[in-house]
């Protein structure tokens, strides 16, 4: 018989409009006697959840992350009882089995042994940074596809002014490109005036370049989009200035995480934090983060057989970001430890295996950081700036003899010489 861990207990079946509660008490002889009620997810009857949870004396709570629909109910009972947001891969109930009912009673069963491993919840400062810098990375993928709008516009209408320039969105080419939408019959204007002077040379090659045919339609597409970027640019900068405001308690760990060699930017940083929290101890250890964060070769093996191992899909968000950082740190002068690892992984394993290892080795770094509270140190990463020679094995005259006798040749005896 399974061991009970919490006699007292809720699995709450989350959907929408509603939420079905199963209380389960389970007396001294292992006989549990279950109470279902169905509660709307307004705001009013969620309260009305947790005095019902109360009235039962149960503080131990388990439900399935349903989509965002988890949220309300989680901000209701996070201050009284303690809850459990379950994977539903861990809690599936069985197919053609299946009521509102029995999955809350079957939550409330699971909890009641302790077979649900509880999903990881930050504070709810944490839980709002998270939500802004989510948010700031959805903006930025707009200015990106608005960026690539405008260059297909100007492609088209044979405006090749990317060929020149390194960065077509630059000062210089944006008041030519202004330019050219305000003034769209003035064809043979001055170009050096609006360049910078480091690009005075190319003044020729890019009048050239901009020798086109901008279409009206073409013209109306890109002011919109320009017009698009802007207010994208404007967001963007409101959202980092609300997220710096929450950052503030903090700076502390930030400024730790600062210090690793790929990591510049604070809202790099701020984003490690929403995403993983500042309290380590969440996590059994820097492995366990590491595997929650989908950077770990999977477990599948059935019958001896390992099957595929590659990463899990978990860590949307802090998983790219992290290989980002890695790509910077393999390039890092400061710090050539994580260059000449990433390049013993490549040569056997390729590149991506070898940049996932590297953005492990730096999640690893983060988690004993902000663990023992320490910036990272360079020390522990130092190589030998001399590389080691490699002699080549002197052989004696009796190592050869003997050599030769194990593939079967015959050596006659030697004279010896004194």
């Amino acid at each position: 018989m399974l061991k009970i861990v919490y006699p007292i207990c809720c699995g709450i079946d989350v959907h929408k409009k509603f939420v079905i509660a199963t209380v389960g008490a389970t007396d001294k002889s292992g006989v549990t006697d279950y109470q279902t009620k169905q509660f709307s997810t307004f705001t009013e009857d969620l309260h009305n959840l947790l005095n019902w949870l109360k009235s039962h004396n149960c503080t131990n709570v388990c439900m399935e992350s349903t989509g965002k629909y988890w949220h309300p109910v989680f901000n209701i009972l996070e201050d009284y009882c303690t809850v459990v947001v379950a994977n539903p891969k861990y809690v599936k109930g069985i197919r053609g089995k299946k009521t509102d009912k029995k999955d809350s009673i079957w939550l409330c069963d699971l909890h009641k042994h302790g077979l649900v491993p509880s999903s990881f919840i930050p504070p709810l400062l944490v839980r709002q940074i998270r939500d802004l810098m989510r948010y700031r990375v959805k903006l930025i993928s707009f200015r990106t596809s608005e960026k690539n709008r405008i260059q297909n516009s100007l492609t088209v209408s044979n405006i090749m002014i990317s060929n020149v320039v390194s960065d077509t969105f630059g000062v210089s080419s944006m008041k030519i490109i202004n330019h050219i939408l305000e003034n769209p019959n003035d064809k043979g204007f001055d170009v050096s005036q609006m360049l910078h002077s480091s690009m005075k040379d190319k003044a020729e090659t890019i009048t050239k370049s901009i020798d086109g045919n901008l279409t009206k339609p073409q013209a109306d597409k890109m002011r919109v989009c320009l017009s698009h970027f802007d207010n994208i640019d404007k967001h963007i900068s409101d959202i980092e200035n609300t997220v710096l405001k929450l950052a503030q308690p903090y700076l502390p760990q930030i400024e730790l995480i600062l210090s690793l060699p790929s990591i510049k930017d604070i809202f790099t940083a701020i984003s490690i934090i929403g995403e993983i929290g500042t309290d380590m101890s969440a996590f059994i250890s820097s492995k366990h983060l590491c595997s929650w964060a989908g950077l770990t070769p999977q477990n599948n093996e059935s019958a001896g057989k390992k099957k595929s191992v590659r990463v899990s899909q978990a860590g949307a968000y802090i998983k790219p970001l992290l290989v980002q950082c890695a790509n910077a740190v393999i390039k890092s002068k400061k710090c050539p430890y994580f260059k000449e690892r990433y390049e013993l992984i490549k040569k056997r394993r390729g590149h991506k295996k070898a940049i996932i290892a590297i953005a492990h080795m730096l999640l690893n770094c983060i988690y004993h950081m902000l663990d023992r509270n320490e910036p990272f140190n360079y020390d522990l990463y130092k190589t030998d700036s001399k590389p080691k020679q490699n002699y080549s094995p002197k052989i004696t005259e009796e190592m050869a003899i003997r050599y030769l006798q194990t593939l079967g040749y015959q050596i006659p005896d030697m004279p010896s010489t004194t």
